[in-house]
Parts: C-alpha cells; sequence; structure tokens
C-alpha cells in the first residue's frame, strides 16, 4: 500500500540531519508533488545545515589552535550596560568533539534559540559555571571589577578546572593560568559564544522574576536596560534595590 504524503511529512520531520540523505534517496523516486516539495524543503534544509557546519567549524579556530590543551574554557559576561540587576558571568568548558550548531553571539540570536541552546549546552558541556555580582557590589567597586568578580566567581564554580580561558576581549586578573583575550570574541569562538548564551539566559530568567517582585519597570521586557517606560517608572517611583546608583545618579539628578 502506497504511503500517505503525511505519513511520509511525519517522517521527514522526525528525521535528524543524518538520516535526512538516506530518506531524500529512498523517497526520490515518488513523482507525487507532495512528496517532491518535502524532497526540496530537506534538500535545502540539508544545504542549510552545510553552510551552518562550516560556519562552526570557522567558531572552532581558537579551540583548534590551543588543541593541547585539555580544558579551554570559554568566558563571557552579560550585563555591564543595565541600570539595574547584577553582571552575569559564564564559563564553559566544551567537549573536544564539540558537535553543537549555533552557537554564536547571544546578541545575534533569539530569544527561543538561547533557550533551546542553553538545554543543549547544559547537556553536552564538560563543566559550566555562573557568576554574579549584584548592584550593590557594581556600586561599591564598578562595573568593570565587578565583572572581573563574577568571571573569576563563574570560573571557580567549574567542577574541572581549565588550563585555558579564552576570553571576549578582556585579561581578566587574579588568574593563575593562561588567558587568550579575542576582541569580538563571542562571535569567534564557539566557547566564548555558549559562555555567552548561558550568561545571557541565566540573567534573562532572573529579570524575569525581578519583574514580579519589582512590577511597573518592564523587567521582563527591557532586562534592566534604559528603555523609555523603565526610565519614566524610575522617574515615578524611584529605584529599587536592584536599580545600580551609581548608574542612575546623573538621571535622577538631572530629573530632581
Amino acid at each position: 500500500m502506497e504511503q500517505k504524503i503525511n505519513e511520509i511529512k511525519a517522517i521527514f520531520q522526525a528525521a535528524d540531519r543524518n538520516k535526512l540523505p538516506e530518506l531524500i534517496k529512498e523517497y526520490s523516486g515518488d513523482q507525487r508533488s507532495g512528496v517532491q516539495a518535502l524532497l526540496k524543503n530537506a534538500e535545502k534544509k540539508l544545504k542549510n545545515l552545510e553552510k551552518e557546519i562550516e560556519r562552526t567549524e570557522k567558531m572552532k579556530e581558537y579551540e583548534y589552535r590551543y588543541g593541547e590543551y585539555s580544558y579551554i574554557c570559554g568566558i563571557d559576561e552579560v550585563g555591564r550596560g543595565p541600570l539595574a540587576g547584577p553582571v552575569v558571568a559564564g564559563a564553559v568548558i566544551l567537549p573536544k568533539n564539540c558537535d553543537i550548531l549555533y552557537l554564536n553571539d547571544s546578541k545575534q540570536l533569539s530569544e527561543k534559540k538561547r533557550e533551546e541552546l542553553y538545554d543543549v549546552i547544559m547537556e553536552k558541556a564538560v563543566a559550566t559555571g555562573i557568576g554574579y555580582a549584584s548592584p550593590q557590589r557594581i556600586d561599591e567597586i564598578n562595573i568593570l571589577q565587578a565583572t572581573y568578580e563574577a568571571m573569576r566567581q563563574a570560573v571557580g564554580q567549574l567542577a574541572v578546572q581549565p588550563d585555558l580561558l579564552l576570553n571576549d576581549a578582556v585579561t581578566i586578573p587574579g588568574i593563575s593560568f593562561r588567558q587568550i583575550p579575542i576582541i569580538k570574541g563571542d562571535a569567534k569562538s564557539i566557547s566564548i559564544a555558549a559562555a555567552s548564551i548561558i550568561a545571557k539566559v541565566t540573567r534573562d530568567r532572573l529579570m524575569v522574576q525581578y519583574d514580579e517582585v519589582f512590577p511597573g519597570y518592564g523587567f521582563a521586557s527591557n532586562k534592566g536596560y534604559g528603555a523609555a517606560a523603565h526610565l519614566e517608572a524610575l522617574k515615578k517611583y524611584g529605584p529599587t534595590a536592584i536599580h545600580r546608583h551609581s548608574f542612575i545618579r546623573n538621571f535622577m539628578e538631572v530629573e530632581d
């Protein structure tokens, strides 16, 4: 009995990328327009996957260059610019044979894609770590020093000690092993990109929770950045416990 097109469609939808070439070959003789459309979509998907694999391979340049190191750790931070909330750092050691696709600077990914990749990274990584610096700590020691502190904390949370750090542009004081600062590293290294993603997802989830504690500022949507609605609420209600006073001081003085 001839398979129904909907049945074939379900088979294609359920197949992983390694199975697609085999399915394309298997159904290539079926001349029904619906099946031909499925084959065309599958071929397009394969072509896009090939491009993504090629892009990801290019992002392994530094991981390959320093391949003699056993545990290469990517590290990145998010939240240096907001008026409210912590700065969060992520540290990730990926396996040598890492096959995760779509890793990129977290700002270049949709929220949905970041959430998907977060789960994959947490599952496949050799080790991950998250570090925080509170708004109060940022006010106390300044944003740069607070960022370094969060990064050291993230590295300290790793279950496996790295022997090389790949950093997004910075060199972190107080780290005893070798560091390689890479300008725009979150777009050039899969390890830094992975760190960027877990830091971003962690901080975004935290700001959504803060939105429930401090309603009216739009933290769920603006994540503490200076959006118009946030600035208006700050003017109307004043700062919350998670605002960085060193960041809003000038604004508050202007508005007073």
